[in-house]
């Protein structure tokens, strides 16, 4: 069933396009819905409620307002009327949003500074498109816009790819979108903050390759595409989220120096990386941080289930379900399945395992026996959906895979009103997809299901692994360490614990436990999107004759 009433506050830079995710999300979800544009983009968030409401959706289900971002912020988001947000916009207005109520059920998608590695074994006059196209189509006003762009040294040496750089970006002609000539287009406002500074301010060793300028008789909504050469590491282009036509090239030792570059700014929603050589496509791949990975091709247009979008990091705020996925619309319902009959026969060494552990002499042998049944139906779906890549599209000459990715380390909150069964089966279930867990009681529980599971911590605490009993100050302090934190019911999570942690936006789950191990498992995975044109100008190459083939 649907959460309630849900908030949608969409951006000025996909005026159409956001909000209609959002609203029909949440509306696929059972809810209500409530439609508040950035004010630059309201007239698009009207006309767009009219197609809804001209379709048959009632103006009770789907409301529209207007209003400043503060007023929003000052009553809309603390009223527990509103059951949910759904936010895309910048980081510190979800920070803003979380202060003014810290138990926000809130998706958020929070901007990036998003690059493209180019190593000396890239097609250079391909890389230059695609970079080209990444980070000025739409005055580089796009969250997934390339405006990173580190090269390897060998390449950031050579003085032809230099050249052909500048003069491709030189050509992009900046006027009105009425003449067709043009390329780039207006921006949304005037440069302001970062990015007004970006404009007259260079770090040491830092020149422009092309300067900024306005066309149109200095026009400054008509701001020209620019490029910095030479952004060193930690320099304030770097760092910084600009949302302008402003690229900065930084110079990389090698693809790990490239990675790390690329890794240290924290956020993580779009990557790139050009290069002909398949070892360094797989070695980027597996350790490059961001939701959204392009290869050979652009970082921007991501098309619904081909790549569904949403980030990691400073760039994902909430469970991190992407945008056009097939998962994002659970988080906006509340589901309540709880099932013994499932699965009873599976057999991997984890489990064997537990199975002599928990069939051993026991008081609570009737939980142990559920749990061991939740559990044979979790490895059923985490082997059927989770450890597997899945291609939905099955384009012809480039591959769009999404898959799921662990998380690293979780902190299990077990209180004493939580079924012992459950608490086994999620314990296990952490345990079987290779995250460290960090199981948690009261520190004063004197609950005897608490104590048994206490005294057998043997079986499954292991190397990495933490067993505590804790108040709550250091019960927060121990989820800061931590990448994901799950309680087994909503209402275990006390109002201070999330006023607590809402400096650090962490994200808790808390919906209540799901015996169905294809809806439970997620909470324990981050969802990456993986599109490689792996073409070379129509020729499909050894991946197209594999592809022939099945």
């Amino acid at each position: 069933v649907g959460k309630g009433v849900g908030l949608v506050v969409s951006p000025w830079n996909f005026p159409v396009a956001i909000p209609v995710g959002g609203i029909a999300a949440t509306l696929a979800a059972g809810n209500t819905v409530i439609l508040k544009p950035a004010k630059d983009s309201i007239l698009c968030g009207y006309m767009l409620c009219q197609c809804f409401w001209n379709a048959g959706v009632s103006k009770n289900t789907l409301q529209f307002i207007t209003g400043k971002g503060s007023e929003v912020g000052e009553h809309m988001i603390p009223s527990k009327d509103i059951d949910f947000t759904i936010f895309t916009g910048s980081e510190q207005t979800a920070y803003d949003m979380i202060k003014k109520r810290p138990d926000i059920h809130i998706s958020a998608e929070t901007g990036g500074k998003d690059a493209t590695i180019v190593t000396a074994l890239a097609d250079r006059d391909q890389a230059i498109k695609n970079v080209v196209a990444s980070a000025f189509h739409n005055s580089g006003q796009k969250c997934s816009a390339t405006s990173l762009l580190v090269l390897e040294k060998e390449l950031y040496e050579d003085e032809n790819f230099k050249r052909t750089l500048k003069e491709a970006v030189e050509s992009l002609k900046t006027g009105s979108v009425w003449d067709f000539s043009n390329r780039i287009g207006t921006l949304s406002n005037v440069p302001t903050g970062p990015l007004e500074k970006s404009l007259t301010y260079l770090d040491d060793g830092e020149e422009w390759l092309v300067k900024p300028d306005y066309a149109d008789k200095g026009n400054p909504y008509m701001l020209t595409p620019s490029v910095r050469w030479g952004t060193k590491k930690n320099d304030f282009c770097h760092m910084n989220e600009l949302f302008g036509p402003v690229l900065s090239v930084m110079c990389a030792d090698d693809l790990d120096h490239a990675i790390d570059i690329v890794n240290s700014t924290g956020y993580g929603l779009t990557s790139g990386i050009e290069t002909l050589d398949k070892r360094e496509e797989d070695y980027w791949q597996e350790r490059i941080i961001a939701g959204n990975l392009y290869i050979n091709r652009g970082t921007t247009g991501a098309i619904v289930i081909r790549q569904p979008f949403g980030g990691m990091r400073k760039s994902a705020i909430g469970s991190g379900k992407k945008a056009g996925g097939f998962n994002y619309v659970s988080q906006f319902m509340n589901i309540d399945y709880h099932e013994t009959n499932l699965y009873e026969s599976c057999s991997t060494q984890f489990i064997d395992q537990m199975r002599i552990f928990l069939t051993r002499d026991t008081v609570f042998n009737e939980e142990c026996e559920i749990a061991l049944k939740h559990i044979c139906h979790f490895a059923h779906w985490y082997e059927a959906e989770f450890l597997k890549e899945h291609d939905y599209s099955h384009i012809r000459g480039e591959s769009n895979v999404i898959r799921y990715l662990p998380v690293k380390s979780v902190l299990l909150r077990v209180k004493d009103n939580d079924d012992l069964g459950e608490a086994l089966t999620t314990i296990m279930a952490i345990k079987m997809i290779g995250a460290n867990i960090h199981v948690s009681i009261p520190k004063k529980s004197r609950k005897a299901e608490l104590i048994w599971l206490e005294s057998k911590q043997e079986a499954f605490i292991g190397e990495g692994d933490k067993f505590t009993r804790d108040d709550e100050d250091e019960l927060v302090e121990n989820m800061l360490k931590v990448q994901r934190i799950r309680y087994l019911h909503p209402e275990n999570v006390p109002q201070s614990i999330y006023e607590k942690l809402a400096p650090s936006a962490r994200y808790v789950a808390s919906e209540p436990f799901v015996s169905h191990g294809r809806i439970e498992l997620m909470h324990y995975f981050v969802e990456q999107s993986v599109s490689n044109s792996y073409h070379r100008y129509g020729n499909l190459g050894i991946k197209g004759l594999t592809v022939e083939q099945v």
